[in-house]
Formats: C-alpha cells, structure tokens, sequence
C-alpha cells in the first residue's frame, strides 16, 4: 500500500485560511507583548537602581554625618588653649569632659609630635602611638586621621578619630603640628543604622574600611572580627569617590550591588539578590506568555470555526459540481439562500444544474 505523501500534507484553502487568521491576530498581540515586556525590563530595572542608590545615599549620609560630628568636636578641643599648652595637667580635665560629653566614647587622650601618650582620659599607663595608622595620618599632613580597631575594653569594633594640635608661628605665620588628639568611640549606634536595614527579604548593607575590614555587617561574626573583605569584588571595584553598580556571584548568587565612597574612605555597599530584585520582570514574563497562550488558544479554536464555516460551503459546492460534470442529478444547494459571494455561486451552479437537465431533455426528446 502507497501512501501519497502529498495528499497528507496537503495545504488547502482551509489551512491557507487557518494560518492567515493566526497571523493577522497573534502577530500584532506578540508585537505588544514584545513591547510592553522590554518596557517591563527598562522601569523595573530603573525602579531597582533608584532604590539601591537611595538607600545609599541615606546611609552615606548618616556616616558622613556622624563622623563630621566627632570631627568637629575634636577640632574644637584641639583649638583650646589648655589642648594646645601639651601639659597633660591642662589636657586630662579636657579628655575626661570629652568621653562624658560623648557617652559612645570610652577614650580620649593626646600624643606628642613624636607619637609618646601626653594625657589620657582614663589616667591609665601612657603608651607609645607612634605605630598607629591614625597618628601617622595626621602627622603626614591629614587633616583627619582614622583607624577602625577591635577594642581592647569590650572586644568590639571601634573607631579611634584622630585630629591635629597645631600652633600658628606668630613672625612666619608657619602652621606646626605639635601633637595628634584622638577620641577611640564605639561604633555600636552608627552600625545599628546600617545592619537594621533591610531591602526586600535579600537585600542589606554593611560598611567596610579603607583596608577592606568589615566596620558594620549584619553577620555579627564578620563585625566582631573586623574580617577581611578587601578581596570581596564590590570592594575590590571600588570607584575612588561616588558610587558604582555592580553585578556579581556570591556564593552561588547573582547579586546586584551599589558601592558608594564615604567621606572617611570607607566603601559603603548595598546589595541585593538579582533574581529578587528583578522578580517582576518574571512575573510579567509570566503573565504575558500565559495571556499569550490562552490568547493562542481562543484565536485558534475561532480561527478553525471561522475556517470551516467559510471552506465547508466552498467543498459542498465542489462536491455538486463534480456531481453534475458526471451527469449526476442535484435536487436542492442550501447555499443558494446565503447573502454573500459563496451564495452566488450556489445561485450559478444551481443554474448550470437547470441548464444541463434542459438540454439533456432535449437530447432524450431527439432520440
């Protein structure tokens, strides 16, 4: 038995019909879709820059804020004249009414040009500094020095802010530093700030030093350690000043992440799951394939209805007029009764259909 190939995959006009009506309504309705998802993927995306960048410029403002407010407090008492005398008699009273001032400071002290302890506020054992990262900024010309250590009283991250005692020389009007006066302070309200907030389910912020060393995380291990974050690529990518997005793999994750430039130098990084942060573009994937879909199946069952109530008249007629080319004999075509072209044509066949009984009576009426 042969099977013809053609006759099974043959492309009448019913499927001419089929196949036009499927594209005139499913190719406008995936153009739109097409369109609306790309606007989808541009405002979402926008939506999530804005609110990392937000979040990070509330949280840069709030350490800048906070760290200008030590500064200035330290500046102002390294004005004072009893600061500036380097006797530790005069400084201490000076010291003692710093760490009262500020309640989150547990020590104030001063150190000479050479980094040897002059007064302190606890009237503790005096101690060389001359090996601290802070002093020698000052001393090297900063006009604030700062190092983020693990306190020795409470085993806790601190920040010890350092700042300059200078005296102006009266005949040359030459500014000279003659010391460094520092203030060591918890860190506990300002990473608080930091580790509270919460983006989403995923997303958070913490703050690390110039060095990379964590000053604020919400894993309390990395805080109590000050671990080492110097090799995490958000930090590794820093811009020098401002901010910058980045995209990267953390332990198996996309994150989407925005790192900003505090006013100390320390890289203050917002970051959140990618697949979180863009969840809406998936679900709107989502929506419009299944709106698609249905869409696909509505058009295609009406398509097929549409089809065959307009091809089903054109094959009966077909069928009649086959039947009449054999001399066959057709007693009645519904489709005569149809207001619109495949009822002229039933009108016409129906007519051949007379003519040829006519002249075929007349044939028998000759013989």
């Amino acid at each position: 038995m042969t099977v013809n190939l053609a006759s099974l995959f043959k492309f009448g006009i019913f499927q001419k019909m089929l196949v036009a009506m499927l594209l005139v309504a499913l190719v406008p309705l995936s153009i739109i879709w097409y369109i609306d998802y790309r606007s989808t993927i541009t405002q979402t995306a926008a939506a999530v820059d804005q609110q990392l960048a937000s979040v990070s410029d509330k949280l840069t403002a709030q350490v800048n804020d906070w760290v200008s407010m030590h500064l200035r407090a330290l500046n102002q008492n390294a004005a004072l004249a009893d600061m500036k005398s380097m006797d530790a008699k005069r400084q201490n009273p000076i010291l003692r009414t710093m760490t009262g001032e500020y309640p989150w400071s547990y020590l104030a002290f001063s150190t000479g040009p050479d980094g040897m302890n002059i007064g302190r506020s606890d009237d503790k054992p005096l101690v060389d500094y001359s090996d601290r990262i802070y002093y020698k900024q000052v001393m090297d010309g900063k006009p604030m020095g700062q190092q983020v250590v693990i306190s020795k009283t409470n085993n806790k991250p601190a920040l010890i802010l350092s700042a300059p005692i200078s005296s102006t020389d009266a005949a040359s009007g030459v500014k000279k530093v003659n010391g460094v006066l520092a203030m060591g302070m918890s860190i506990t309200d300002i990473s608080e700030r930091i580790t509270n907030l919460r983006i989403g389910t995923s997303g958070y912020a913490f703050l690390l030093d110039e060095s990379g060393k964590v000053v604020a995380h919400q894993k309390q291990q990395y805080a109590d350690t000050s671990a080492d974050f110097s090799k995490h690529p958000a930090f590794a990518g820093r811009p020098a000043e401002g901010k910058q997005q980045f995209v990267y793999d953390e332990a198996g994750k996309k994150i989407i992440a925005i790192v900003q430039i505090t006013q100390p130098g320390w890289a203050l990084i917002t970051q959140q799951d990618y697949d979180e942060a863009y969840a809406p573009i998936e679900e709107s994937k989502s929506r419009a394939l299944l709106l698609l879909g249905a869409t696909l199946v509505v058009v295609t069952m009406f398509a097929y209805l549409m089809s065959r109530g307009l091809t089903g008249p054109i094959r009966n007629l077909t069928r009649i007029a086959e039947d009449l080319s054999r001399g066959g004999v057709v007693m009645k075509i519904n489709e005569v009764n149809r207001n619109d072209e495949i009822g002229a044509l039933a009108a016409a066949i129906d007519r051949m259909g007379v003519s040829i009984r006519l002249a075929m009576d007349r044939l028998k009426a000759k013989t």
